[in-house]
């Protein structure tokens, strides 16, 4: 019996899976058409040809409704078709612009590179122009200071003014002289000749102020200000011309070291002639009984001295006291002579650490090379004094007088007069330290 090859149909066969065309049944039922088909009792096989009639029916209208509008199709077509090639030349455009930008944004980057360098050139060449303008500046010297410190006396503003700028152009020029720079030639011929002249014109100024406190009855601390006004001078001196500074350093030191010892000889000279003569001796001490002399050592008003209004009232005039017949216990004429002492130390104190900037054991040393030996005449005096002294009221208010006089020093921060030395010893004399 010859087998049939059914394909598909053949229901026999392994592969065709009956679940399938349960599905496939189900779905059709599901269909609307199909339901609504079920329900009225149509015959499925009419209405099958129904259903093909109909579509061959509207394919028909379709086809002619193509027709019709064939024309209309074409226009859309050929415009499609002109779309197309506008779009084509606008990517072909835009590929353009994309590539034009492309090298723009290469060329904007190169140019952002370029635009950092050259703003790091031109900051370097802002820094090398503004460090060669000042090295022009410094190097050129101009005609006003020339005429000004060749011709302007040295009290002028302006040759104050010049002698600040000639300053610093030496200075520049040692420090180009240290770099081994070559245009530094070019203005030390004439910086070199400006300060010898300002050297000797301040020079001559100098020395005529210092000796101006030789004249008699002169009041040094009127030429010391004038000094105070122009101590750049002395110190365009000592970074200049160290030689000729430490000459006017040595004259004024010789000069005022005199001074201040002719005029505190005379003066203490001068107080003790108003003295009292009537002072305490030997045979005071030991008891004799003599009534004229009971008050000998009788304190009554002499400790009014301490009091802060006596203490550093104004000093004595001798010559005023003599004219007048007053006369003095050896405390008060003390308490004058070592004020004065006083006054004048700080005062000369003070100047010479601000005129000859010096400070610390250099200004304590300069003091004392002025000052020394108006000091040790002082204490000649008072070991001559107290030697044969018995007025041993005198020695202790002398002694506070010191005490008092020392922490004057100390609040107007001198130290230069608060120099410990031994006292002397004498009759009625405290084994003491003496504060100068």
């Amino acid at each position: 019996m010859t087998n049939l090859n059914l394909g598909e149909l053949d229901l026999t066969t392994d592969e065709f899976i009956l679940d399938e065309v349960d599905i496939h049944i189900q779905a059709n039922l599901e269909d609307d058409l199909v339901k609504e088909a079920l329900r009225t009792g149509v015959d499925l096989r009419q209405y099958s040809k129904q259903v093909e009639s109909e579509l061959q029916r509207i394919e028909q209208a379709s086809i002619k409704d193509y027709i019709k509008e064939s024309q209309n199709i074409a226009l859309l077509h050929n415009q499609i078709t002109a779309c197309d090639s506008i779009l084509e030349r606008m990517e072909g455009m835009l590929s353009g612009f994309q590539s034009d930008l492309s090298s723009i944004s290469s060329e904007i980057q190169t140019l952002q590179q370029q635009s950092v360098s050259m703003n790091v050139r031109l900051k370097n060449r802002q820094a090398v122009r503004s460090h060669l303008s000042q090295l022009v500046d410094e190097l050129v010297v101009p005609g006003v200071m020339i005429s000004t410190i060749l011709e302007t006396p040295v009290t002028e503003q302006e040759f104050l003014e010049q002698l600040h700028e000639l300053n610093n152009k030496i200075n520049f020029a040692k420090e180009l002289s240290f770099r081994e720079t070559l245009a530094c030639s070019d203005i030390q011929d004439i910086v070199d000749r400006l300060k010898l002249k300002a050297v000797s014109k301040i020079r001559e100024f100098i020395l005529q102020k210092i000796y101006s406190f030789r004249k008699p009855m002169t009041n040094y601390q009127i030429p010391q200000n004038t000094l105070l006004k122009y101590r750049f001078f002395y110190q365009f001196l000592l970074a200049n011309e160290r030689t000729v500074a430490k000459e006017i350093r040595d004259e004024y030191v010789d000069t005022m070291s005199k001074i201040y010892y002719s005029y505190f000889k005379s003066y203490s000279g001068r107080l003790l002639k108003v003295q009292y003569e009537e002072v305490a001796d030997k045979d005071d001490l030991m008891g004799v009984e003599d009534t004229s002399r009971n008050t000998i050592f009788t304190l009554g008003q002499r400790g009014a001295i301490l009091s802060p209004a006596e203490l550093e009232g104004p000093i004595l005039v001798p010559h005023t006291a003599q004219r007048g017949d007053s006369r003095y216990p050896y405390e008060m004429l003390f308490r004058s002579q070592h004020y004065a002492l006083l006054d004048n130390g700080c005062r000369e104190f003070l100047f010479l650490s601000d005129f000859f900037m010096v400070a610390g054991n250099s200004a304590l040393d300069l003091f004392n090379s002025i000052m020394g030996k108006t000091l040790s005449m002082f204490l000649k005096s008072m070991s001559t004094y107290v030697s044969d002294c018995y007025d041993s009221i005198a020695v202790f208010l002398c002694i506070h007088i010191i005490l008092r006089f020392r922490a004057i020093t100390a609040k107007r921060n001198i130290p230069a007069l608060n120099k410990s030395v031994s006292q002397p010893t004498g009759p009625g004399w405290c084994s003491e330290e003496h504060e100068l």
